[in-house]
């Protein structure tokens, strides 16, 4: 669409003090993209081209912290001032779904039922039909998309295809035992790395890992049913899980760094070539893979290895969705909702994944990267997307719906360093662990039944 001239950011019908003024939250990442810029930069230039386009409206972009978006939008209701669109994390879900105003009413609409049907809005045909349909439906509440999903990842597994090639290991492991036999033909080799494999003690790994083996964290379907009462931390999936893990320690194939979430510590390790294996998210797929070549090997990328006892279900995915703000006037929500639309079309989502390298999100955008040969010059990119393909998209495969998910994560991995560090028994450790997550879902419940959207602790 062609806008038109502009003078001082003002067009000549819309003097800038007559703008409709959309307010959008966005989640900041300390993370450039793939060129340098700011994370936020290309959406900046998404928006700039929007307001070019549409002069009656002015697009406010801000960035915020992704850990405390809920606790931020929550005050700032408080105030009166809620944001028109906010990107939540995809574990404060049901933070947005629970949000309130003063007066009970929510914070967030759903931005299938504002769209209403419409095929277009503002010029901008409406692309959510073409939504990849794990995607879809990881942010959809009773078949119903609650939330725009913008930015998508999953995690992957990378491997030293050198460190690989000189033990012997012929073929990438597809399953738990491939992956200990390889490990330990790894460390068995001469001038072999002291440990096959490191992760990062981390609670999107047990979510990865429990929703592979058809596992569940919450009731009521993973809380996609109706809101989550109680959460399992002793299930046979999650305790199969840590008992492996465990083993793997105990043989000196897995590499602890010390402390959970180290993220940082697994990536350097592997770098480093302390290690064979490891697991980090689609998106660090680039990084991995320049990091080793600089280091002098060559990074293979696939598939989480399953448990072959267990069918498999899918993963979880992670990053932010867009949630639109209840109670707006016509105008204003169709800008955003025009917005939406434009930030997603397949041009832009196509731009999204080539400069961050996050999962196209809808069909045409990963198209279009195909037909431009991306693919087939970087194949590894293509791997997230068809460990989204084979999902069966059952409530274990879109991960759990869960009030104050961040703190029951800190209860997962704080367990899961007792057994690591101090050998506690995986059993008392989870067990332990499921009784205080359950307080903190009782508590954020408890608190929620008025609703205010915010974890137990603020």
């Amino acid at each position: 669409m062609q806008a038109p001239e502009t003078r001082n950011g003002q067009s000549p019908e819309h003097p800038q003090e007559e703008r409709i003024v959309l307010d959008v939250w966005l989640a900041n990442y300390p993370f450039p993209t793939y060129d340098g810029r700011d994370f936020l930069a290309p959406l900046r230039e998404r928006a700039a081209e929007f307001e070019r386009a549409h002069p009656q409206y002015r697009v406010n972009v801000t960035g915020h912290d992704f850990w405390t978006m809920p606790e931020q939008v929550a005050r700032a209701t408080a105030e009166g001032r809620p944001p028109h669109l906010a990107g939540y994390y995809a574990t404060d879900s049901q933070l947005a779904r629970d949000a309130r105003r003063p007066d009970g009413s929510a914070v967030f609409t759903s931005v299938e039922a504002a769209l209403a049907g419409r095929t277009e809005i503002l010029g901008h045909p409406v692309v959510v039909q073409d939504l990849d349909p794990t995607v879809r439906d990881s942010y959809s509440v009773g078949g119903e998309l609650v939330s725009l999903p913008l930015t998508v990842t999953t995690m992957l597994c990378y491997a030293n295809a050198s460190l690989l090639q000189r033990a012997g290991v012929a073929e990438l492991p597809r399953t738990w035992d491939e992956t200990e036999a390889a490990c330990e033909a790894v460390t068995n080799s001469e001038s072999g790395p002291g440990h096959g494999i490191t992760w990062a003690n981390d609670g999107w790994v047990f979510q990865q890992a429990v929703a592979l083996q058809n596992g569940l964290l919450a009731d009521e379907d993973n809380g996609r049913s109706g809101p989550a009462r109680t959460v399992n931390l002793t299930s046979q999936e999650m305790l199969d899980w840590v008992r492996w893990w465990a083993h793997l320690h105990e043989s000196g194939h897995y590499l602890y760094t010390g402390r959970p979430s180290d993220w940082g510590g697994a990536f350097e390790a592997f770098v480093q070539q302390k290690v064979a294996f490891t697991f980090d998210s689609s998106k660090a797929a680039r990084e991995l893979i320049q990091a080793g070549a600089q280091a002098g090997f060559e990074v293979q990328v696939f598939p989480l290895p399953t448990n072959a006892k267990a069918p498999v279900a899918g993963q979880p995915v992670s990053g932010d969705s867009l949630w639109l703000a209840a109670g707006l006037d016509e105008a204003t929500q169709d800008g955003l909702l025009a917005l939406t639309q434009y930030l997603i079309s397949p041009a832009n989502g196509a731009d999204w994944h080539r400069t961050n390298g996050f999962v196209p999100v809808t069909g045409a955008a990963r198209e279009l990267l195909e037909i431009s040969g991306w693919f087939d010059k970087r194949p590894q990119q293509r791997v997230a997307g068809e460990q989204l393909e084979a999902s069966d998209r059952s409530p274990a495969a879109l991960g759990a719906l869960l009030g104050d998910f961040a703190a029951v994560n800190e209860v997962i991995t704080g367990a899961m360093d007792e057994v690591l560090r101090g050998g506690a028994d995986p059993a008392k450790a989870f067990a332990d662990a499921g009784a205080a997550a359950q307080q903190l879902l009782d508590a954020y419940n408890a608190q929620n039944r008025s609703g205010s959207g915010t974890p137990s602790a603020v």
